[in-house]
């Protein structure tokens, strides 16, 4: 565990994170002015000092290590940041690797970070704010789902060719559970799969997500053209792609969605 103090070091830790969703921590625990370096798909403000270091299956280790962090947050949410992770390590700089699937991990990650640099009651305060945003979503999606006879079924896309989806790993499939609804690949190993379009039309979803990871404009016409008849509604990658506080917003964004879809007959 790291503290904000370290030995022969005096002032607030220098920080570096290689993902989005360990730079959202470190935005609602109030410390981004002590960031020096952070991946380049980091959108959170205030990042305007701190040096781009490269998408976060690609960081630039050299520069890195050139801004000198006290701590490196790391993540291995995404496939192929173990080979991140390892060259941090054989950098020899401090790292902090984090791995959630739960909006419970979640949680505790925030309360983890905030303990390793020094203000453990903020990261209980925003961990707790976490997940009672996720539950006031969830009883009012419970609610407008009462007159289902199932849970509906919803594929969350993350890549369109080939198409890739969130499967039953995912905290994808936590936050539908929470909603009353269900993940269409709940069943399939892994945290996201690449998947045809007949393995699509057999889940037979009710509800699918453009959530396009690394895009800037999102295409639900795409989705619409494979001619499923299945209503597709966009939830950027920031909402739904990202273990972190913004998740809030991708839960509240499908409770909405949800909410809108027909009750199918009995």
């Amino acid at each position: 565990m790291f503290s904000r103090q370290t030995p022969g070091h005096s002032g607030p830790l220098r920080l570096a994170s290689l993902v989005c969703s360990n730079t959202e921590i470190l935005e609602v625990l109030g410390l981004l002015d002590q960031v020096v370096a952070v991946d380049s798909h980091s959108d959170s403000p205030g990042l305007e000092r701190a040096v781009r270091l490269g998408p976060d299956q690609d960081i630039r280790v050299d520069q890195l290590v050139q801004a000198r962090p006290d701590l490196v947050l790391a993540s291995l949410s995404v496939p192929g940041l173990e080979r991140v992770v390892e060259a941090v390590r054989e950098a020899g700089l401090p790292v902090l690797v984090l791995d959630p699937i739960s909006p419970q991990d979640i949680a505790a990650d925030i309360r983890q970070v905030a303990q390793a640099v020094g203000c453990p009651q903020r990261g209980e305060q925003e961990a707790e704010r976490f997940l009672a945003g996720l539950e006031a979503a969830a009883r009012g999606s419970r609610r407008a789902l009462a007159a289902w006879p199932r849970p509906p079924r919803v594929m969350v896309e993350w890549w369109p060719r080939p198409i890739i989806a969130a499967t039953r790993d995912s905290w994808v499939t936590h936050l539908l559970r929470d909603l009353g609804a269900q993940n269409a690949f709940a069943k399939r190993p892994g945290r996201s799969s690449p998947l045809t379009l007949d393995e699509v039309r057999a889940s037979a979803p009710d509800l699918m997500t453009c959530s396009w990871c690394g895009v800037s404009k999102l295409r639900p016409e795409v989705m619409e053209a494979r001619g499923l008849g299945v209503p597709v509604v966009c939830i950027p990658e920031s909402g739904l792609g990202r273990p972190g506080p913004r998740l809030q917003e991708g839960m509240q964004a499908l409770a909405g969605a949800l909410a809108a879809l027909p009750v199918p007959e009995r």
